[in-house]
């Protein structure tokens, strides 16, 4: 008599915000090596996973209308683990989509962590978390610190993780009505790739920028009149390539007080800052 696996539901994917992000230098095979500083926050996608005996794996989205599943990093990384790990049975997954695509917040990213991590517990394939990572690095450079679930120094194109652990803020995020592309950012003349590498002390002690910022401005208005008024009100920087900007309060209700007066145009929310994922709690409390 077959059994039917419950539905394991409200698996975190939550977004990240670059709290500086330097481009040192840029590779013979084209990539560009960083230094960031990635924080996580309380802002997040959320997957359900059904797990089955037969072998296809479904994904349930209305992301699809817009991203082919040839190109959707959920289903590319529950095929590669799938792949890997040699596991028989297959699973359906229900993504309910709530950070922007092309803000920088690294959403797509988070949803094939939270996916190679939820997987990987729901068809008991063991594998360490160095693995789990290397797996993820081949879908996109942010995958392993969404897989590794603490607030990271990251050097190389993203890979190399230094856990830290910088002040858990409140942050006002901005969303653009505008679709900036990664890939496009970085084949730009115009983007710095020079910016000197720093030691991680000075690096935290010094004033945070983003070396994007500039350069997307310029290309994007919605961008420019966003973090102009937002500056306002609070030391303000744009995450990644944008579109998304950020601005830093000691206080949620500081950060409520000025959500209240952004103007009609615009649209944003408030979270905190995480040093460590939700996706770790979410971990430890399997169904």
């Amino acid at each position: 008599m077959k059994t039917t696996l419950p539905v394991s539901k409200s698996w975190p994917a939550p977004a990240k915000l670059n709290l500086f992000l330097h481009i040192t230098g840029q590779r013979e095979d084209g990539y560009h090596e960083l230094q960031t500083l990635f924080q996580f926050i309380d802002h997040c996608d959320y997957l359900d996973f059904h797990i089955t005996e037969t072998p296809e794996i479904r994904l349930h989205s209305t992301m699809s209308d817009s991203v082919p599943d040839s190109d959707n990093l959920i289903l590319k990384a529950a095929k590669s683990l799938k792949d890997y790990s040699g596991y028989h049975g297959g699973a359906d997954i229900w993504l309910d989509k709530l950070l922007p695509m092309g803000g920088g917040l690294g959403g797509g990213s988070s949803d094939a962590a939270t996916t190679l991590v939820a997987l990987n517990a729901l068809w008991n394939t063991r594998l360490p978390n160095d693995k789990l990572a290397e797996l993820g690095l081949a879908l996109g450079a942010d995958v392993p610190v969404f897989i590794n679930g603490l607030a990271a120094f990251a050097e190389g194109v993203g890979e190399k993780l230094q856990s830290v652990t910088p002040p858990e803020l409140w942050y006002l995020v901005i969303t653009p009505d505008t679709h900036v592309c990664t890939r496009s950012i970085f084949q730009h003349s115009d983007l710095p790739r020079c910016t000197p590498k720093l030691h991680l002390d000075t690096l935290m002690s010094n004033k945070w920028t983003n070396d994007c910022q500039n350069l997307v401005i310029k290309e994007h208005p919605q961008v420019a009149n966003a973090l102009s008024w937002l500056v306002e009100y609070a030391p303000s920087r744009m995450t990644g390539t944008g579109a998304c900007v950020f601005g830093e309060f000691k206080h949620s209700q500081q950060a409520l007080d000025v959500l209240a007066q952004l103007p009609a145009d615009m649209k944003g929310f408030v979270a905190k800052g995480l040093n460590t994922s939700p996706l770790l709690a979410r971990l430890s409390k399997l169904d």
